[in-house]
């Protein structure tokens, strides 16, 4: 028998507001330098989604800020793990911009939102420690690398990790990148379980890349030059997808061979959904280190629908994968995964998980 860390639960929190891709058609894109593209919006929407994969997003309401799509999904993942949330040793709450009321581009993050959601869940144990963690688009599976670490050291039996991010409220609207963020939260309970076979995290591997990488994802002026001084979420894509696809595989065979696990036994990859295109491609070149092609159906996708909400795209998909309410996909007991991601800092991480 040995300690292992378990996923008793996972919950998310879906946004309300349905933003498609034909919303968009009168929005006024321009370049950097604030010049005005030669194609026009029904063009460039087209070639978006042809990239990215994504026909529509979802945005909170206004009513509504981070740390509240955090309690949701918090809440269903404490009931799905049927416990009693006092008995949290940890709440890990991954996000990048703090809670961010509509109209307005300052984050709060006083207090942490981890402390705001533990607040809000009514949890009375002073010995449940709260914080944030900000680690770019990766901060959730950074999360349960952390949760794995402390249960494995003893200092803790019950973790709570929740990744939470608002990104409507942070674009330039006149960025044609806007359209790949939204907004979201994915949340699991993760506990010190002892077991006889070798289940639940198996192996995990995180990179963080800051040499020439570091501002491939940065805080910049709106592209309208009459705009004020506010900042919003800027990418260089083209530098991103080049990194994800020359690093992230590599990442992942890192884990998965620490695992011992053989890649015929990867029945699913739950990859950060932030370009359809890119993933697929990650996915094929890690397939590919292992002589091997990219097994159909192994990269579950819900990017079509629910847009790039950062650190909850990975917990979104597992628990809706995991609760059967993706068509065609499925995970059952004895099922090897991986989860992985990419983002900011640049920062790269995988686990390796078996149900």
């Amino acid at each position: 028998m040995a300690i292992q860390s378990i996923i008793t639960g996972t919950g998310s929190y879906i946004p309300e507001v349905c933003k498609l891709n034909t919303d968009f058609l009168d929005s006024n894109f321009l370049n950097e330098d604030g010049t005005s593209f030669s194609n026009d919006n029904a063009l460039i929407i087209e070639k978006f989604k042809e990239i990215t994969g994504i026909a529509e997003r979802r945005y909170a309401t206004d009513d509504l800020t981070t740390s509240d799509l955090a309690f949701f999904a918090a809440e269903k993942a404490i009931a799905d793990a049927q416990l009693d949330k006092n008995e949290l040793d940890y709440i890990i709450v991954a996000h990048n911009f703090g809670d961010i009321k509509k109209g307005s581009i300052q984050g709060d993050t006083l207090p942490s939102l981890a402390s705001k959601l533990k607040n809000k869940l009514k949890i009375s144990n002073v010995n449940c420690v709260a914080y944030d963690l900000i680690f770019g688009c990766p901060g959730w599976v950074q999360g349960v690398i952390q949760a794995e670490a402390f249960i494995k050291s003893g200092i803790a039996k019950k973790v709570l990790v929740i990744g939470a991010e608002t990104l409507s409220r942070v674009v330039d609207d006149y960025d044609r990148d806007s359209m790949i963020y939204a907004d979201g939260a994915g949340a699991c309970v993760i506990e010190a379980k002892e077991v006889a076979e070798k289940t639940g995290i198996l192996s995990h591997a995180a990179q963080t890349f800051t040499e020439v990488e570091t501002d491939y994802l940065f805080f910049g002026k709106s592209y309208k030059k009459e705009a004020n001084a506010t900042c919003y979420i800027k990418m260089h894509g083209r530098k991103i997808y080049e990194f994800a696809l020359n690093n992230v595989p590599a990442a992942m065979k890192t884990a998965l061979d620490k695992s011992g696990v053989s890649i015929t036994d990867v029945k699913k990859i739950f990859i950060h959904q932030a370009n359809e295109k890119m993933d697929e491609a990650i996915v094929k070149r890690f397939f590919r280190l292992y002589k091997t092609n990219m097994p159909k159906g192994v990269m579950p996708m819900c990017i079509h629908k629910l847009g790039n909400s950062s650190v909850a795209t990975v917990p979104t998909l597992l628990d809706l994968v995991r609760k059967g309410e993706m068509e065609n996909q499925e995970v059952k007991k004895g099922d090897v995964v991986l989860l992985a991601s990419v983002g900011a800092g640049m920062n790269i991480n995988a686990v390796v998980y078996k149900f």
